[in-house]
């Protein structure tokens, strides 16, 4: 594992323009004297030593004296976290949702042995780190069966990947290269349900100095052992850009009990599972589900809200903004967790115990090839839940989840940003269980809704 912020320097542009160039807490400090001065940006550069910067911090600005973390939120940071499981970086983004960044994606990568973290690394007992050990290396070998079997079908079946015709007839270069990816990431979308959520991938974020405290509270806190070096790793980078902001950068007594508390809300939906069904785990129903608050504008209302809604990035009226929507389906794929996850408004719950798995036998009609691989899945996954429901196994149970894992899913939002959210994942251009996962939604949506339909743009995204 190894983590790097990486520092902004000015274009040549602002340069030649002449425009200044602070530290990040520089800049927080100088955002800062704004609430106490009049004086105006000049005035207050004119106090910066440009040959000792980090001293004009406290001699000048005295930052710390504020006393409010808003001032943390001036300081933009990035940091790129290379080595972390797919696990923690699920976890990392769902404490991060303003966070801007990328991730490594199963979509349009291979994945293999080389990714696979040590069990000892991660926290896995000593007991069960042979069994983890083959687990995982079964999986990644059902991956690569799952990888050749998808290939050969939209080999033999162009129409199977709905690439547009006006794509595939398009003879330029750019539109060829649009068709290969199509063809790559059709056989990864499905065969990545086999993946291990262990396997290491590498994550981008840039946020404030005072968010990234956040996480390091939070990880530092945690039980894993994983979570844990992270925290220590963001912080030890933290130190270069923000050291006067690290006074709480640390473990609280707080975020441990509310760490543990958490994995015991997924130990008893486990207990629940085990008791009620034996533990077995088979294709678990994604129904969807859309919650309402007890007072709903009419239809006709929302309707005009659109009226000028032309694009998932165009305007959407007052009543949308304002109505509260809770969605949720009850069993999605931690592969589509992953990215559903990581929409950036309102809040999320999902209770990490394995409910069912789904390895993309329903789209196609002969996927014999991988009965034995998606059988063992499900016995995987079905070992990830009866860990999970013990004491002493449950915190490190993430472990052995793939990404075809089932789990109960939930997002509270507002009705603009599940509109918009809606319109980005049905298309073309989005992963077809996204899109499934979105109309199935929208269905209860104009349901409730009638007056609506047509006026959100679902199918419209475009070809990644």
């Amino acid at each position: 594992m190894q983590v790097t912020q990486v520092s902004l320097c000015p274009t040549d542009a602002s340069n030649v323009a002449g425009r200044p160039a602070l530290t990040p807490e520089l800049l927080a400090a100088t955002g800062a004297r704004y609430s106490r001065s009049n004086d105006g940006l000049e005035a207050i550069l004119a106090k910066i030593d440009p040959q000792n910067m980090d001293k004009s911090v406290d001699s000048i600005f005295k930052m710390v004296d504020y006393g409010h973390q808003s001032i943390a939120d001036m300081v933009p940071v990035a940091m790129f976290m290379d080595g972390i499981s797919m696990w923690l970086a699920y976890h990392i983004w769902s404490l991060c949702p303003m966070a801007g960044g990328q991730e490594s994606s199963t979509r349009y990568l291979k994945l293999s042995r080389e990714n696979l973290p040590d069990a000892l690394e991660i926290g896995i007992p000593e007991t069960l780190r042979d069994e983890w050990t083959r687990a995982m290396e079964n999986a990644l070998a059902s991956y690569e069966v799952a990888l050749e079997f998808w290939e050969d079908v939209a080999t033999k079946n162009e129409a199977v990947m709905r690439i547009p015709r006006e794509i595939l007839q398009d003879s330029s270069e750019k539109a060829q290269k649009t068709v290969a990816r199509m063809r790559r990431n059709y056989a990864f979308d499905r065969a990545r349900y086999f993946l291990p959520a262990a396997l290491k991938t590498n994550v981008m974020m840039i946020q404030s100095a005072r968010a990234w405290v956040s996480l390091c509270q939070q990880l530092l806190s945690h039980p894993l052992p994983e979570a844990q070096q992270l925290g220590e790793k963001i912080r030890e980078e933290l130190q270069l850009v923000a050291p006067h902001l690290l006074k709480h950068a640390q473990a609280s007594e707080s975020y441990r009990r509310g760490a543990r508390y958490e994995v015991e809300i997924a130990r008893d939906w486990a207990r629940d599972h085990i008791e009620e069904f034996g533990g077995e785990l088979e294709l678990w129903d994604d129904e969807a589900r859309l919650f309402w608050p007890f007072h709903l504008p009419e239809g006709e209302e929302l309707a005009e809200d659109l009226q000028f809604h032309d694009s998932r990035y165009s305007y959407v009226g007052p009543d949308l903004r304002r109505l509260s929507v809770q969605f949720a389906w009850e069993a999605v794929a931690f592969g589509d967790i992953r990215d559903l996850n990581r929409h950036r408004t309102g809040n999320k719950f999902c209770p990490l115990a394995p409910r069912g798995f789904y390895g993309a036998a329903d789209q196609n009609e002969d996927t014999s090839p991988l009965s034995d691989a998606i059988e063992d899945a499900r016995n995987l996954s079905g070992r990830a839940l009866q860990l999970l429901g013990e004491d002493e196994n449950s915190a490190a149970s993430v472990y052995w989840i793939l990404l075809g894992t089932q789990f109960y899913f939930e997002h509270t939002t507002t009705a603009d940003k599940f509109i918009y959210e809606a319109e980005l994942r049905t298309g073309v251009g989005a992963h077809y269980r996204y899109a499934k996962h979105l109309h199935d939604v929208l269905q209860l949506w104009y349901e409730k809704f009638p007056a609506t339909r047509g006026m959100i743009l679902e199918g419209m995204a475009e070809p990644e």
